[in-house]
């Protein structure tokens, strides 16, 4: 190792709220903890900040997965309570009503200031003595075995170095430093970027924040809103999520790098034209969503203007999320991946921040006790119930086209308890053949991915 260089016990790369909730939890547990974070400019921030975003609602049941108590989280990061959420496909909808997952929050969620979010968990990592760093990025990551074990040396975008004992990954679904450290640890013919290769294991989502006329923002003031079957691709769909006041979040995820030509039926998509030789822009496809269920009421330009103050950029933003299966983490070395750099993000119900504050926890903790070797183990543990509904779920949906959403929206209605049709696939309701299939086809994806088999990236696969 270089001498000279600045040691630390934990290093973390990346300050979103894995990084964040790292941080916190080693530094609380008695770690001399050092978190970097390149950070990008916001319209709604002064200062850099991290550089992930998303659609920033949260479930009744992820603020326990979340292991954070909804009395500690600011007034002003919570935007709008929820009273449910609405899927909309091509002719039919489905009205949610609740998760019918048991919570301790008493209602069905509540979306959030993303931004004020992150910077709360920056306040709780620096309060529990973490040294954070905003605004310096690492370049490269590279790791030595020593008599005690493994030593980590970060290059900084300075020149500079850090040595640390053990290093938590939480760089996001762009995993710049992430890939390069693991294959460290991988045989010459496995490569992270089998798992990880952003293009490959992301979705692309764009939104934009809009301010809509009280009258209209009235109908969904309280409600999340999805349509399904509207746009190509595998878990593709484009959303409202309301915000403060009359600002609405307008948005879509999508595969990266569809090919229009390859889509099926493409006729089918009511947010696809007879004339159009790509996929849309993102904003393209959110003025089309706007202009068909708003457009002969209103103009949409004018009369739900784009809120320029907010967001990334003029009131829009672009941000990758993970949309693929977890990996385990060559915790061997002292290296622990978390949040979306490990996967763990769904595509299938744009959420991530639970789950990625939750591992960035869990590794903080071991990595501050010297018990990183546990992590695999207790990761799965804490969020596993939740990474195996989404990945069957996400499997089970992946080829459907516009009818099929129909269809399945049909027999969701049907079924007993229809208010809580967002688990009833974990449960035993059925309504006649169909709801049945559909129960038989999503139990045989869990089955497939019982026992932590949804993992694409496991622990012995490493060489350390």
């Amino acid at each position: 190792m270089t001498t000279g260089s600045e040691r630390a016990d934990v290093a973390i790369v990346g300050g979103g709220p894995a990084g964040a909730a790292a941080a916190e939890q080693a530094a609380a547990y008695g770690a001399e903890t050092v978190l970097f974070e390149q950070g990008v400019p916001r319209e709604d921030r002064e200062g850099l900040g991290p550089d992930s975003t998303d659609a920033a609602g949260m479930l009744d049941y992820w603020v326990d997965i979340l292991d954070i108590p909804f009395s500690e989280i600011p007034d002003e990061v919570v935007l709008r309570e929820l009273e449910g959420c609405d899927f909309v496909g091509p002719t039919s909808e489905v009205e949610l009503n609740s998760t019918g997952i048991d919570a301790s929050y008493p209602g069905f969620g509540f979306t959030f200031d993303r931004t004020r979010m992150d910077d709360w968990l920056h306040e709780r990592a620096t309060d529990a003595g973490a040294d954070l760093r905003i605004g310096t990025g690492v370049s490269a990551l590279k790791s030595e075995r020593t008599s005690s074990g493994y030593s980590h040396r970060l290059t900084l975008a300075s020149g500079e170095e850090l040595v640390a004992d053990r290093v938590v990954l939480a760089d996001g679904p762009q995993r710049r430093i992430t890939i390069d450290a693991l294959d460290q640890f991988l045989p010459d013919d496995r490569s992270a970027s089998d798992a990880l290769s952003p293009p490959r294991a992301n979705h692309i989502a764009y939104q934009e924040y809009r301010e809509f006329p009280p009258e209209l923002f009235s109908e969904f003031d309280d409600r999340l809103k999805f349509w399904w079957g509207h746009i190509p691709g595998e878990t593709a769909y484009p959303w409202i999520f309301p915000n403060d006041g009359t600002v609405a979040r307008v948005g879509l995820t999508m595969p990266i790098g569809m090919d229009l030509a390859d889509v099926p039926n493409r006729d089918s998509y009511k947010l696809l034209r007879p004339g159009d030789a790509r996929i849309p822009t993102g904003g393209e496809y959110v003025r089309r969503l706007l202009e068909a269920e708003y457009g002969d009421e209103y103009d949409v330009e004018s009369e739900i203007p784009r809120v320029e103050d907010r967001g990334k950029s003029k009131g829009t933003e672009t941000y990758p999320i993970s949309s693929t299966r977890p990996i385990d983490s060559p915790v061997g070395a002292g290296i622990a991946v978390a949040g979306g750099a490990m996967g763990t993000t769904s595509a299938f119900h744009e959420g991530g921040y639970h789950v990625a504050v939750r591992t960035g926890s869990i590794a903080g903790r071991l990595a501050a006790s010297g018990t990183l070797d546990r992590y695999n183990d207790v990761w799965k543990r804490a969020i596993g119930a939740e990474i195996l509904r989404n990945v069957s779920f996400a499997d089970m949906v992946a080829d459907y086209e516009p009818d099929d959403w129909d269809r399945v929206f049909e027999v969701v209605n049907g079924m007993t308890d229809a208010g809580s049709a967002g688990v009833l696939l974990d449960r035993k309701y059925a309504a006649g053949i169909g709801a049945s299939k559909i129960l038989a086809g999503y139990k045989r994806r869990k089955f497939r991915y019982r026992n932590g088999r949804y993992v694409q990236l496991a622990e012995d696969e490493y060489a350390v």
